[in-house]
């Protein structure tokens, strides 16, 4: 017999459950025009020289020199979230996810597309500079120290702008396997769009991928003090070897990724920290990435690998697994411990929709032990995330900048906090943005589409803070899942209450 504790916690996972899958009494929203500001906001995050159909005016050039200390062109790219560095790793899989929402969501995007695959090559572009140099990748430009130390614009800035790079004698498997994998992943994107350009980036993934499975090793071991704490890899290496092959096979469908992926599965650890899915830990993503191979009849190869897909999904589903790693606010927001959660929210969200999309073809269920989930449950789940995140919370606030009516309005970051060069023309230094830093006024620039890292723990608080960086700054890769998903609920704003067998 359960004893009264326990059917407590049941009762109280079923009721968060009912939860998270209702639709009632919340707010129809325009997960199109959410898609084209989130889209817009990578314009507000780009680095070098702006092109002449630029949208965010209050963004001007800014580094302009990126590489020359070098001997390289390195302009251009994306600045990770309020700073003024460009981190490799971050950035490179910032572009996977934005590449694998158009690759399964593509037909969702509609007149978005165009400005999706824009933002996908900007990323691209850089990332096939940065890889220029054979059995080299360069993998951030700037100091990030110093950078942290002042508050300016990007057009402003003049802290050093130093380059650090992985090669043989200092090995960065992961951030050269992630790079990889987004090279692939893009080349996918542009196959029909730009066939030459969808050839480079997989030749290129090639031969960066062999690279980093040749020379192993973590970039943070060869770079510690120049990415750590800010982008350390502390979970090794190996996830990024698995994942770089799993997109290569889906790119170029070459025989010896597949083989290298099964031979490597148990050494490398496909199930390990299958809970997890981010810049830093790409298990879950492997396996669901591979699980697609099973579920749409092309290779019972990977059988294993939809076994951990099976098992991670019921991790997010509250009433059917209590995981430890994983929690709901009262309001509904999926949490994990630790900074910026929605980067977590966006990108677990984005993996069971994937999920939901493949299981749904192959006409399957989840078996989560006893019990079992299907497609709709999956969708709804995830749905639930991004109303949470577009105002369906305790807060009645939307944590994407620009859309609703309450967004915040003091976020973290340089840019957007400072006047904008056609407001104050002259150079704002290093220490003379302090006074804007703390200030409690609003940012003067909007920048449109960015979302926030938004409450910091299971009570669904906000404070609108621009100190709080935890939960006011925005990241690329918190925006790159989210395309995905605001692309398919664009397309099917209404979900079905049931498929009838729930």
């Amino acid at each position: 017999m359960a004893s009264p504790a326990r059917k407590a916690m049941v009762a109280a996972a079923a009721m968060l459950l009912l939860l998270l899958l209702s639709t009632a009494a919340v707010a129809q929203h325009n997960y199109g025009d959410a898609l084209h500001k989130s889209i817009l906001f990578f314009e507000g995050q780009r680095s070098g020289r702006l092109p002449p159909d630029q949208r965010v005016r209050w963004r001007r050039d800014s580094a302009l020199n990126d590489g020359a200390t070098a001997g390289v062109d390195l302009t251009g790219g994306y600045y990770d979230a309020g700073d003024n560095v460009k981190f490799g790793f971050p950035m490179a899989f910032t572009t996977t996810l934005m590449s694998w929402g158009l690759i399964d969501f593509g037909k969702n995007f509609g007149s978005h597309g165009g400005e999706a695959r824009a933002a996908v090559r900007w990323a691209t572009d850089y990332l096939m500079k940065a890889t220029a140099t054979p059995n080299t990748v360069y993998v951030q430009v700037g100091d990030a120290f110093r950078d942290h130390s002042c508050w300016e614009r990007p057009e402003d800035m003049d802290t050093p702008r130093t380059v650090y790079k992985v090669d043989p004698a200092h090995p960065g498997s992961d951030v050269a396997a992630e790079t990889a994998a987004a090279l692939a992943a893009g080349s996918i994107v542009f196959r029909e769009a730009d066939p030459a350009y969808s050839k480079r980036l997989l030749d290129r993934a090639i031969s960066v991928f062999e690279f980093a499975d040749k020379y192993r090793g973590a970039y943070s071991s060869s770079l510690y003090s120049a990415v750590c704490p800010c982008y350390c890899d502390y979970d090794g290496y190996q996830d990024e070897l698995l994942w770089g092959a799993a997109w290569l096979h889906k790119a170029s469908r070459q025989r010896v990724y597949r083989d290298y992926i099964k031979k490597n599965e148990v050494a490398l650890g496909a199930s390990d920290s299958i809970n997890e899915f981010g810049w830093d830990n790409k298990h879950a993503g492997i396996n669901i990435l591979i699980s697609k191979e099973v579920l749409m009849g092309k290779d019972s190869f990977f059988k294993s690998f939809q076994v951990n897909a099976d098992n991670f999904i019921c991790t997010l589903l509250p009433g059917i697994s209590n995981h430890p790693q994983i929690e709901y606010s009262p309001g509904g927001l999926l949490f994990k411990v630790g900074n910026s959660n929605m980067q977590h929210v966006t990108s677990l969200s984005f993996l069971l929709l994937a999920y939901a999309n493949y299981a749904s073809h192959a006409n399957v269920r989840v078996p989560c032990g006893g019990s079992s989930a299907s497609p709709v449950v999956l969708r709804r789940v995830a749905k639930r995330q991004v109303d949470y995140i577009l105002g369906d919370n305790p807060l009645r606030m939307s944590y994407m900048v620009g859309y609703g009516e309450r967004f915040p309005r003091r976020i973290h970051h340089r840019g957007s906090s400072l006047p904008s060069v056609s407001a104050h023309p002259a150079r704002i230094g290093c220490k003379a943005g302090a006074a804007y830093y703390g200030s409690s006024a609003p940012n003067p620039n909007l920048l449109v589409g960015a979302v926030v890292g938004g409450p910091s723990n299971t009570s669904d608080n906000f404070p609108d803070a621009r100190a709080v960086f935890q939960q006011s700054e925005p990241t690329t890769y918190i925006n790159a899942p989210l395309l995905g998903l605001l692309a398919y609920f664009s397309a099917h704003p209404n979900l079905p209450q049931s498929d009838g067998t729930d």
